[in-house]
C-alpha cells in the first residue's frame, strides 16, 4: 500500500504493469528456455527436450508468493524460481533445467529483458518531447522574454532559445540511452562456464542472439559497467527533465505568469485554496528525478563487487535499477504532456520585460551613450533613467530623451532601438537554427 501512495504516482502505469512480478518470472523463464534450446542445438540436451520443457512450463501456474518468500532464504529471486519450475518438469528433464547456469545469470539476464522494452518506451517519449519542443521553438523564435541570472532580470532572450535548451538536454539524454547495450549474462558459478569448456562462450553468444540482448566480451558478474552505464544515462535523463520542470515551475509563478501547465479537470487544485493552479506535473517530475538521483548513489556504491560474486552489492542493485527506469518513464510522460500542451503567455513576457521601467536595457543604452557622454557618465545616466522610468511609469526612451546631453548627442530613433528588447537578442535566431539542425540530425 505505501508504494501505491508514495511511489506509484511518480511512475508510469503502463510501465508498472509491464514490470510486475509476473513479468520478471516470464523473463527468467525466457532465459532458461532459451538456454535449453541453445544447449539442445549443441547436443548437450536431448533432442526435443527444450520443446517439452516449454510445453510444461509456459502454462505452469507459478506461485508468486512462494517465490517471493524464497528470496529471503535463497538470497535472490532465481533460486526459488528454479526450484519451483524444476518441480513441474518430469524426472527425465529435471537434470537439464538450468544446466551450466548460476542464479546471477538468470536474474541479470531477466532484468535486461524486462528493461529493454522500457528503454524503447523512453526513446519514443523522448522523441515526442523533441517534436513538441521544436514546434515551440519555431512558434516562439521571435518571442522576447526576460533572461534571468541569479534569479534576477538580466538581458532579453527569446522563449524559443529557452525551449531549445530544454530540447538539447533531453535529446542528449535520448542519444545516450539509445547507445546503451543490455548484455546477456551467462557464466556459471564463477563466470568461466565450469565443466563446459569453451563451449560455454558459444552458448553465451547464442543466448544473446536468441534473447535479443547484446553479446558481452566475457560474463560480467562483478564487472558492473553495464549497470553503471544505464544508471548514469537514467540520471542524465532525470537531470534534463528536472531542469525543464524547474524552469517551467518558476515561470508559472503568479507574479511571473509567463507559462502555465496544460489545464485539466482537477489538475493543480489546492485542498484549501480554490484560486490556486499548482504546477503539479512539474512537482511530479522533480520528485521522480530526486528519487533517481538517490538510486544512482546506491548503484554507484555497488560498482566494486568482490571477487567473482557480489555480497550485498549485487542484491542492492535490483530495486534501484528497476525503479529508476519506472521513475524516468513516469516523468517523461508528464514532460510530454507539458511540452505538447504548454500555455505560453507572450503578453506576460512583454509585461515583465517592462517591469524594471526599461532597466533591463541599461547595458545597450550605456553602450550607445558612452561615445557621447564618456563611460562613467553613460552608466550613471542609463541607471538613473531606468529608475525614473520604473517609478513614474514613463518609457525608458522618453526619460532618456529628457536628459539634454542625451538629446544633443543621440537621435530619438537610436534611443528607441536601444531600448527595444526585441532588437537586443544577440545570436538567438542563429542559435535556434543551429539547435534545430542538431536536434534533427539523428
Amino acid at each position: 500500500m505505501p508504494a501505491e501512495f508514495f511511489k506509484h504516482p511518480f511512475m508510469s502505469d503502463r510501465a508498472l504493469s509491464a514490470c510486475d512480478a509476473s513479468a520478471m518470472v516470464e523473463a527468467m523463464l525466457a532465459f532458461e528456455l532459451a538456454l535449453a534450446e541453445v544447449q539442445e542445438a549443441s547436443g548437450a540436451v536431448p533432442d526435443g527436450a527444450s520443446w517439452r520443457m516449454r510445453e510444461q512450463l509456459e502454462s505452469a501456474p507459478f506461485d508468486m508468493t512462494t517465490i517471493a518468500q524464497g528470496i529471503a532464504t535463497g538470497g535472490n529471486l532465481a533460486i526459488p524460481f528454479v526450484k519451483e519450475s524444476r518441480a513441474v518438469l518430469p524426472e527425465s528433464l529435471k537434470r537439464y533445467w538450468h544446466q551450466g547456469a548460476t542464479s546471477q545469470d538468470v536474474v541479470d539476464s531477466a532484468l535486461m529483458l524486462v528493461i529493454k522494452p522500457r528503454l524503447e518506451a523512453l526513446d519514443a517519449l523522448l522523441l515526442r518531447c523533441r517534436a513538441a519542443a521544436i514546434t515551440l521553438m519555431e512558434e516562439h523564435a521571435h518571442t522576447p522574454m526576460v533572461g534571468r541570472t541569479l534569479m534576477q532580470q538580466a538581458l532579453p532572450i527569446t522563449f524559443g532559445v529557452k525551449v531549445a535548451h530544454w530540447a538539447l538536454g533531453l535529446e542528449q539524454a535520448r542519444r545516450r540511452l539509445s547507445g546503451l547495450e543490455l548484455p546477456v549474462q551467462f557464466g556459471g558459478a564463477v563466470g568461466v562456464h565450469s565443466g563446459w569448456g569453451a563451449q560455454g562462450l558459444d552458448w553465451m553468444d547464442a543466448l544473446a542472439k536468441r534473447l535479443g540482448l547484446a553479446t558481452p566480451v566475457l560474463p560480467w558478474h562483478t564487472d558492473r559497467q553495464p549497470i553503471q552505464a544505464l544508471s548514469a544515462a537514467l540520471s542524465q535523463t532525470a537531470g534534463a527533465l528536472d531542469k525543464l520542470a524547474l524552469d517551467i515551475s518558476l515561470l508559472t509563478q503568479t507574479e511571473v505568469s509567463e507559462v502555465a501547465e496544460p489545464a485539466a479537470p482537477g489538475m493543480g487544485e489546492s485542498s484549501s485554496m480554490p484560486h490556486k493552479r499548482n504546477p503539479v506535473r512539474c512537482a511530479l517530475i522533480r520528485g521522480a528525478a530526486r528519487q533517481v538521483y538517490g538510486h544512482a548513489s546506491v548503484l554507484t556504491s555497488a560498482t566494486a563487487q568482490p571477487l567473482e560474486r557480489g555480497l550485498g552489492e549485487w542484491h542492492a542493485e535490483w530495486a534501484p535499477l528497476v525503479e529508476s527506469v519506472l521513475f524516468v518513464e513516469g516523468a517523461l510522460e508528464q514532460a510530454v504532456t507539458l511540452l505538447e500542451g504548454l500555455e505560453v503567455h507572450s503578453e506576460a513576457m512583454r509585461r515583465n520585460l517592462a517591469a524594471t521601467g526599461g532597466g533591463i536595457m541599461a547595458e545597450p543604452v550605456a553602450r550607445l551613450l558612452a561615445p557621447v557622454l564618456g563611460q562613467g557618465s553613460a552608466k550613471r545616466v542609463a541607471a538613473e533613467a531606468a529608475e525614473t522610468a520604473r517609478r513614474t511609469g514613463s518609457t525608458y526612451a522618453e526619460v532618456l530623451a529628457d536628459y539634454p546631453e542625451v538629446a544633443r548627442g543621440v537621435s530619438a530613433d537610436e534611443l528607441r532601438k536601444a531600448c527595444d528588447p526585441a532588437l537586443y537578442l544577440g545570436s538567438s535566431a542563429a542559435q535556434l537554427a543551429r539547435a534545430k539542425q542538431w536536434l534533427l540530425k539523428y
